[in-house]
């Protein structure tokens, strides 16, 4: 990840342990993604427990997710950040001054 955005500038290493909370959001895509395929299958293909229909969905689901995890890993980091760091509409003006959160002191305590 990079130590700050190549954008605008903000610093992305906000606090220790500031990202532990992604695995929250994280969980929660996966779970919305396991639904909705869920869904997806019980409507083309659907489900028994006669044959193996049901292990297959599993499969496939499992493979899904570990396909999309670096995509789902990023995707809950910028939103993470997102609900947490004001965005400032003049950011190509007037840089980030004031870095909200930041302990120098404890940067880097990993």
């Amino acid at each position: 990840m990079n130590e700050r955005c190549p954008v605008c500038g903000q610093p992305t290493d906000i606090e220790v342990g500031f990202y532990y909370g992604t695995s929250f959001v994280s969980y929660t895509l996966c779970i919305v993604i396991t639904i909705a395929f869920l869904f997806l299958w019980w409507l083309t293909i659907g489900f028994s427990f006669d044959d193996n229909r049901f292990f297959w969905w599993i499969g496939i689901d499992v493979a899904l997710l570990i396909v999309l995890q670096p995509w789902l890993m990023r995707l809950s980091r910028s939103l993470w950040i997102s609900w947490f760091v004001r965005y400032n509409p003049d950011w190509k003006n007037t840089p980030p001054d004031h870095y909200e959160r930041i302990v120098e002191g404890e940067m880097n305590n990993w």
